[in-house]
């Protein structure tokens, strides 16, 4: 009987289910989107009923479509959108609050405060900069805001996770609440000196230890589905074997494990990480130190830069202000462009990721004269996604002390050429597009394959990862555009309190 791996990922905007072979190869993906709720300016909010629902509809439907059964699954992978927050009743099992997103800037003011305080113990025991962004400062709001929660915790009843912590209880029927290192080194909570939860951070946030979720590796055996999850009449059960932050998971599934070796993955947002194995590396420039992954009780370390509004700012152009009408269409009005007008859109809408961690900083387009049509702007949008990765890519050599010699490239937006030649000319770097560019499901995919053996080794996934398309830098000078670049977001920084 032919055996597959069945990876969720579960991402900003859309659960996905995807069946992957022994060959590496994605037979079957079934995907849905789910609701974004917006109850007030900044806040970004969903609901995790329906977010488990619409994620066990995938699983179920990529199994029919294929008419494979649930005895042919020889093990779960799990990727997830991280730093989102969800806390949940553990005695009945239902959400006291909808989920807040990573890209809610609800508790920007607090974080603010926060910063004037504790901003260097902070960065020393997580290796993140103090931001809204983060898990903590979420979860701090719900036990501030909704009735009885604080109660609720400090008895004990109450459990937080992000959204992998939540799918594993949900597939365990309640029997599993955990979590693992990459996750839980987004929220704020866990010292990377020693990879545990930190007392002195919980005592900070005032947040009860006994709501966090026990830490485990990324490719361990965490449980096992609930008897009749497939069928009624199933007592097929399949183990759960990964858990991954969904960067993280695309930096393992493009193969990147050797200190300098990044990949950067264009999504709603784009985010690059740096493999720096053993050296934990503390960024003087806006980045992130991270887990990258947890593997046989070792512990490899990265970098990270995030860019907070990629792919979401073609979504804009096509949503709302709707002058075009599928994005894939962008890199056709970008080679429309004849003539020399350079156009800069800084995508900031709720404010700027790395290098800059600019919570104030709001949406702008420059360079606008009579002669700019909607081709420009378009072009703009795309291009603000290669000049936001290489304000990072810049500043990750200069903190590695490592020359980026080439960037492996994932995510929906890599299918776009336009973008990639355009990020090769200006960054000065080859880009390589793997054949797969389902980085991140693969990365799942791959970590709970070799915890049951369904691959014997990393050396067995290395052979079976193909490089698809390399982009090489052009000899033409873009110094002025990238002059150009760096005063637009300038004058787009601290737009909140120049006018308040």
């Amino acid at each position: 009987m032919q055996k597959y791996i069945l990876a969720l990922d579960e991402g900003t905007t859309s659960a996905r289910s995807v069946l992957v072979d022994k060959n590496g190869q994605i037979v079957a993906v079934s995907q849905k989107e789910f609701s974004q709720i917006y109850p007030n300016s900044g806040w970004v909010e969903q609901d995790p009923i329906e977010i488990w629902n619409v994620q066990r509809t995938t699983m179920i439907s990529v199994l029919n479509n294929q008419n494979i059964n649930s005895d042919e699954i020889a093990a779960i992978g799990i990727t997830n959108q991280r730093e989102t927050v969800i806390v949940w009743d553990k005695n009945s099992g239902n959400p006291i609050y909808n989920a807040i997103v990573w890209q809610d800037r609800r508790t920007d003011e607090y974080c603010s405060k926060l910063k004037n305080t504790h901003i260097d113990v902070i960065k020393e025991k997580t290796g993140l900069v103090v931001d809204a962004y983060f898990s903590a400062s979420k979860i701090k709001w719900i036990l501030e805001n909704v009735p009885g929660a604080k109660k609720k915790a400090l008895d004990g009843d109450l459990c937080f996770g992000n959204v992998n912590t939540w799918l594993i209880w949900k597939l365990t029927g309640g029997d599993k609440f955990l979590t693992d290192h990459t996750n839980a080194s987004r929220t704020m909570l866990y010292n990377i000196n020693t990879n545990e939860w930190d007392d002195d951070l919980l005592k900070l946030f005032d947040i009860p230890k006994s709501m966090l979720p026990e830490i485990k590796s990324n490719s361990e055996v965490y449980g096992y589905t609930f008897r009749g999850f497939f069928s009624k009449d199933s007592d097929v059960v399949i183990p759960i074997c990964s858990s991954i932050g969904d960067q993280q998971s695309a930096l393992f599934g493009q193969m990147c494990l050797e200190p300098g070796e990044i990949k950067s993955t264009y999504g709603t947002g784009a985010f690059i990480l740096m493999n720096t194995g053993k050296n934990k590396i503390k960024s003087k420039n806006g980045l992130l130190t991270v887990i990258s992954y947890a593997l046989n009780d070792e512990i490899v370390f990265g970098l990270e830069g995030s860019v907070m509004i990629a792919g979401a700012a073609l979504q804009w152009l096509r949503d709302e202000l709707r002058i075009i009408y599928k994005t894939p269409l962008s890199e056709w009005y970008a080679n429309q462009v004849d003539d020399d007008r350079q156009v800069y859109f800084v995508p900031s809408f709720s404010g700027l990721g790395s290098p800059y961690w600019d919570p104030y900083s709001r949406g702008a387009i420059f360079g606008l004269d009579r002669g700019v049509t909607k081709e420009h702007i378009i072009k703009a949008a795309l291009e603000s996604i290669a000049l936001q990765s290489n304000d990072i890519f810049n500043v990750m050599e200069i903190d590695s002390e490592i020359k980026v010699k080439n960037i492996k490239v994932d995510g929906g937006a890599a299918n776009n050429d336009y973008l990639l030649q355009f990020q090769s000319n200006i960054s000065v770097v080859k880009i390589i597009k793997p054949v797969n560019i389902e980085s991140t499901a693969m990365g799942a995919a791959y970590l709970a394959g070799l915890a049951v053996g369904f691959w014997k080794n990393i050396d067995e996934i290395k052979s079976i990862w193909k490089k698809h398309k390399e982009f090489n830098p052009s000899q033409k000078n873009f110094t002025k555009i990238l002059k150009g670049w760096k005063e637009a977001v300038k004058r787009t920084r601290d737009w909140l309190i120049s006018i308040s």
